[in-house]
Protein backbone atom coordinates (compact mmCIF):
# COMPACT_ATOMS: atom_id res chain seq x y z
CA UNK A 1 0.00 0.00 0.00
CA UNK A 2 1.13 3.61 -0.27
CA UNK A 3 2.66 5.49 2.04
CA UNK A 4 0.20 9.13 1.84
CA UNK A 5 1.66 9.82 5.18
CA UNK A 6 3.71 13.42 4.98
CA UNK A 7 6.80 13.41 6.14
CA UNK A 8 7.52 15.15 9.59
CA UNK A 9 9.41 18.38 9.22
CA UNK A 10 13.42 18.47 10.18
CA UNK A 11 14.22 19.63 13.36
CA UNK A 12 15.98 22.62 11.82
CA UNK A 13 12.56 23.54 9.74
CA UNK A 14 10.79 23.15 13.43
CA UNK A 15 13.03 25.53 14.60
CA UNK A 16 13.05 28.19 11.60
CA UNK A 17 8.76 28.11 12.20
CA UNK A 18 9.02 28.55 15.73
CA UNK A 19 11.75 31.75 14.95
CA UNK A 20 9.59 33.12 12.28
CA UNK A 21 6.15 33.03 15.09
CA UNK A 22 8.17 34.53 17.37
CA UNK A 23 9.44 37.36 15.06
CA UNK A 24 6.20 38.24 13.78
CA UNK A 25 4.50 38.25 17.33
CA UNK A 26 7.10 40.22 18.69
CA UNK A 27 6.46 42.59 16.06
CA UNK A 28 2.60 43.44 16.32
CA UNK A 29 3.36 43.38 20.08
CA UNK A 30 6.04 46.33 19.10
CA UNK A 31 2.92 48.14 16.29
CA UNK A 32 0.40 47.75 19.32
CA UNK A 33 2.72 49.41 21.92
CA UNK A 34 4.53 51.75 20.01
CA UNK A 35 2.03 53.61 18.27
CA UNK A 36 2.04 57.38 19.76
CA UNK A 37 -1.30 58.94 21.01
CA UNK A 38 -2.12 61.65 23.32
CA UNK A 39 -2.15 58.65 26.44
CA UNK A 40 0.94 57.48 25.41
CA UNK A 41 3.57 59.67 23.74
CA UNK A 42 6.68 58.29 23.82
CA UNK A 43 9.75 60.54 23.26
CA UNK A 44 7.59 63.11 21.49
CA UNK A 45 5.50 66.19 22.67
CA UNK A 46 3.55 67.64 19.99
CA UNK A 47 1.48 70.38 20.40
CA UNK A 48 -1.38 69.00 20.59
CA UNK A 49 -2.25 65.22 19.96
CA UNK A 50 -6.17 65.23 19.92
CA UNK A 51 -8.73 62.41 20.93
CA UNK A 52 -8.19 59.17 19.10
CA UNK A 53 -5.13 60.26 17.03
CA UNK A 54 -2.92 57.86 16.22
CA UNK A 55 0.66 57.31 14.81
CA UNK A 56 1.55 54.13 13.52
CA UNK A 57 4.80 52.12 14.69
CA UNK A 58 7.48 52.53 13.45
CA UNK A 59 7.12 56.05 12.74
CA UNK A 60 9.01 58.17 10.32
CA UNK A 61 10.99 61.46 11.15
CA UNK A 62 9.60 63.88 13.40
CA UNK A 63 10.85 67.02 14.93
CA UNK A 64 9.28 70.44 15.58
CA UNK A 65 6.65 68.73 17.73
CA UNK A 66 5.66 71.59 19.92
CA UNK A 67 5.00 73.27 16.57
CA UNK A 68 2.50 71.02 14.86
CA UNK A 69 -0.92 70.12 15.93
CA UNK A 70 -2.62 66.87 15.09
CA UNK A 71 -7.14 67.02 15.21
CA UNK A 72 -9.10 64.39 16.73
CA UNK A 73 -9.50 60.80 15.41
CA UNK A 74 -6.34 60.90 12.95
CA UNK A 75 -4.84 58.22 11.34
CA UNK A 76 -1.32 58.63 10.62
CA UNK A 77 0.23 55.41 8.86
CA UNK A 78 3.19 53.81 9.12
CA UNK A 79 7.13 55.99 8.63
CA UNK A 80 5.04 58.83 8.32
CA UNK A 81 7.21 61.90 8.56
CA UNK A 82 5.92 64.96 10.35
CA UNK A 83 8.43 67.95 11.05
CA UNK A 84 8.37 71.67 11.47
CA UNK A 85 11.31 73.90 10.46
CA UNK A 86 14.31 73.13 8.54
CA UNK A 87 15.85 70.73 11.40
CA UNK A 88 15.73 69.84 14.61
CA UNK A 89 15.88 72.33 17.99
CA UNK A 90 15.19 75.29 16.18
CA UNK A 91 12.86 78.08 18.08
CA UNK A 92 10.23 79.15 15.70
CA UNK A 93 8.06 81.30 17.28
CA UNK A 94 4.73 81.10 19.41
CA UNK A 95 2.52 79.90 17.02
CA UNK A 96 1.68 76.44 14.96
CA UNK A 97 3.64 75.69 11.91
CA UNK A 98 1.68 72.22 10.90
CA UNK A 99 -2.10 72.24 11.40
CA UNK A 100 -3.94 69.25 11.10
CA UNK A 101 -7.37 68.95 11.48
CA UNK A 102 -9.98 66.32 12.91
CA UNK A 103 -10.53 63.04 10.86
CA UNK A 104 -7.08 62.64 8.77
CA UNK A 105 -6.09 59.91 7.16
CA UNK A 106 -2.10 59.98 6.36
CA UNK A 107 -0.97 57.16 4.52
CA UNK A 108 2.04 54.85 4.89
CA UNK A 109 5.22 56.98 3.82
CA UNK A 110 4.12 60.23 3.49
CA UNK A 111 5.68 63.66 4.39
CA UNK A 112 4.21 66.73 6.20
CA UNK A 113 7.42 68.66 5.62
CA UNK A 114 7.05 72.74 6.66
CA UNK A 115 8.86 75.37 7.84
CA UNK A 116 6.00 78.07 7.32
CA UNK A 117 2.38 77.33 7.89
CA UNK A 118 0.94 74.00 6.44
CA UNK A 119 -3.31 73.91 7.16
CA UNK A 120 -5.10 70.77 6.57
CA UNK A 121 -8.31 71.00 7.07
CA UNK A 122 -11.14 68.29 8.44
CA UNK A 123 -11.91 64.91 7.06
CA UNK A 124 -8.82 64.99 4.54
CA UNK A 125 -7.87 61.35 2.92
CA UNK A 126 -4.11 60.92 1.68
CA UNK A 127 -3.05 57.51 -0.22
CA UNK A 128 0.41 56.29 0.65
CA UNK A 129 3.63 58.40 -0.56
CA UNK A 130 2.20 61.94 -0.24
CA UNK A 131 4.84 64.56 0.23
CA UNK A 132 3.12 68.05 1.35
CA UNK A 133 5.88 70.28 1.95
CA UNK A 134 5.76 74.52 2.35
CA UNK A 135 9.68 74.36 0.69
CA UNK A 136 10.92 73.99 -2.09
CA UNK A 137 15.26 73.81 -3.37
CA UNK A 138 15.96 77.09 -5.33
CA UNK A 139 18.46 77.44 -8.34
CA UNK A 140 19.20 80.62 -8.72
CA UNK A 141 23.38 80.78 -8.93
CA UNK A 142 24.76 78.66 -10.79
CA UNK A 143 27.75 78.10 -8.88
CA UNK A 144 26.26 76.70 -5.91
CA UNK A 145 25.02 73.18 -5.38
CA UNK A 146 21.50 73.43 -5.58
CA UNK A 147 21.35 71.76 -2.02
CA UNK A 148 23.15 74.70 -0.32
CA UNK A 149 20.97 77.14 -1.75
CA UNK A 150 18.47 78.80 0.40
CA UNK A 151 14.89 77.33 -0.25
CA UNK A 152 11.95 79.02 -1.60
CA UNK A 153 8.97 78.47 1.03
CA UNK A 154 5.33 79.57 0.69
CA UNK A 155 2.34 78.89 3.18
CA UNK A 156 0.12 75.29 2.49
CA UNK A 157 -3.91 75.57 2.07
CA UNK A 158 -5.39 71.74 1.62
CA UNK A 159 -9.67 72.42 1.90
CA UNK A 160 -11.50 69.89 4.23
CA UNK A 161 -13.00 66.83 2.44
CA UNK A 162 -10.01 66.66 0.08
CA UNK A 163 -8.97 63.26 -1.01
CA UNK A 164 -5.04 63.24 -2.35
CA UNK A 165 -4.33 59.83 -4.22
CA UNK A 166 -1.06 57.91 -4.02
CA UNK A 167 2.33 59.70 -4.32
CA UNK A 168 0.43 63.38 -5.12
CA UNK A 169 2.93 66.13 -4.47
CA UNK A 170 1.84 69.59 -2.81
CA UNK A 171 4.07 72.28 -3.80
CA UNK A 172 4.77 75.59 -1.28
CA UNK A 173 2.02 77.70 -2.29
CA UNK A 174 -0.52 75.62 -3.01
CA UNK A 175 -3.90 76.32 -1.92
CA UNK A 176 -6.63 73.59 -2.19
CA UNK A 177 -10.12 74.19 -1.72
CA UNK A 178 -12.72 72.26 -0.29
CA UNK A 179 -13.12 69.20 -1.69
CA UNK A 180 -10.68 68.69 -4.01
CA UNK A 181 -9.41 65.33 -5.32
CA UNK A 182 -5.89 65.19 -6.39
CA UNK A 183 -5.03 62.38 -8.74
CA UNK A 184 -2.19 59.96 -7.92
CA UNK A 185 1.44 61.25 -8.81
CA UNK A 186 -0.35 64.40 -9.43
CA UNK A 187 2.31 67.77 -8.77
CA UNK A 188 0.52 70.83 -7.21
CA UNK A 189 0.96 74.03 -7.29
CA UNK A 190 -1.09 77.23 -6.73
CA UNK A 191 -4.99 77.86 -6.44
CA UNK A 192 -7.07 74.80 -7.06
CA UNK A 193 -11.17 75.37 -6.60
CA UNK A 194 -13.48 73.80 -4.54
CA UNK A 195 -14.97 70.38 -5.75
CA UNK A 196 -12.63 69.85 -8.90
CA UNK A 197 -10.31 67.40 -9.77
CA UNK A 198 -6.58 68.20 -10.73
CA UNK A 199 -4.33 65.27 -12.43
CA UNK A 200 -0.77 65.53 -13.96
CA UNK A 201 2.60 67.32 -13.78
CA UNK A 202 1.96 70.12 -13.42
CA UNK A 203 -1.33 69.28 -12.06
CA UNK A 204 -4.39 71.21 -14.20
CA UNK A 205 -7.48 70.90 -13.35
CA UNK A 206 -9.41 67.81 -15.69
CA UNK A 207 -13.10 68.18 -13.98
CA UNK A 208 -15.17 70.68 -12.10
CA UNK A 209 -18.95 70.48 -10.38
CA UNK A 210 -21.40 72.78 -11.85
CA UNK A 211 -24.23 73.39 -9.00
CA UNK A 212 -26.45 73.67 -12.64
CA UNK A 213 -25.08 71.12 -14.52
CA UNK A 214 -23.54 68.67 -12.05
CA UNK A 215 -19.67 67.60 -12.84
CA UNK A 216 -18.27 68.72 -16.45
CA UNK A 217 -17.78 66.68 -17.69
CA UNK A 218 -19.77 64.42 -16.57
CA UNK A 219 -18.87 61.22 -14.60
CA UNK A 220 -18.57 57.94 -16.92
CA UNK A 221 -20.19 56.12 -14.01
CA UNK A 222 -23.08 55.91 -11.66
CA UNK A 223 -22.59 57.08 -8.04
CA UNK A 224 -22.14 54.11 -5.47
CA UNK A 225 -25.30 52.99 -4.00
CA UNK A 226 -24.55 53.60 -0.03
CA UNK A 227 -25.14 50.63 2.85
CA UNK A 228 -28.15 51.48 4.65
CA UNK A 229 -28.64 52.38 8.00
CA UNK A 230 -28.93 49.94 10.10
CA UNK A 231 -27.75 47.00 7.99
CA UNK A 232 -26.14 44.34 9.59
CA UNK A 233 -22.24 42.46 8.55
CA UNK A 234 -24.59 39.31 8.32
CA UNK A 235 -27.15 40.46 6.10
CA UNK A 236 -24.27 42.58 4.18
CA UNK A 237 -22.76 38.72 3.85
CA UNK A 238 -26.18 37.40 2.61
CA UNK A 239 -26.46 40.11 0.01
CA UNK A 240 -23.19 39.50 -1.41
CA UNK A 241 -24.11 35.92 -1.79
CA UNK A 242 -27.20 36.54 -3.74
CA UNK A 243 -25.35 38.87 -6.22
CA UNK A 244 -22.54 36.06 -6.97
CA UNK A 245 -25.37 34.00 -7.28
CA UNK A 246 -27.26 35.76 -9.67
CA UNK A 247 -23.84 36.82 -11.06
CA UNK A 248 -23.45 33.06 -12.00
CA UNK A 249 -26.70 32.41 -13.28
CA UNK A 250 -26.36 35.14 -15.75
CA UNK A 251 -23.06 33.36 -17.03
CA UNK A 252 -24.34 29.86 -17.34
CA UNK A 253 -28.21 31.31 -18.48
CA UNK A 254 -29.98 29.32 -16.04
Amino acid sequence: MPNDRKPRPSPAAWRRRLLSGAVHRGWRWLQRHGGVTAESPGPYRFRRIGTGTRLAFPQGTVFGEPWIELGDHCVIGEQVTLTAGMMPDLDLGPDPVVCIGNGLVLGRGSHVVASLPVVIGDDVYCGPYVYITSDNHSYDDPHQPIGKQWPRSQPVEIGSGSWLGAGAVILPGARLGRNVVVAAGAVVRGEVPDHSVVAGAPARVVRRWDPETGWQPPLRTPPPVPVPDGITPEQLSGLAELDDAAGRDRLTGS
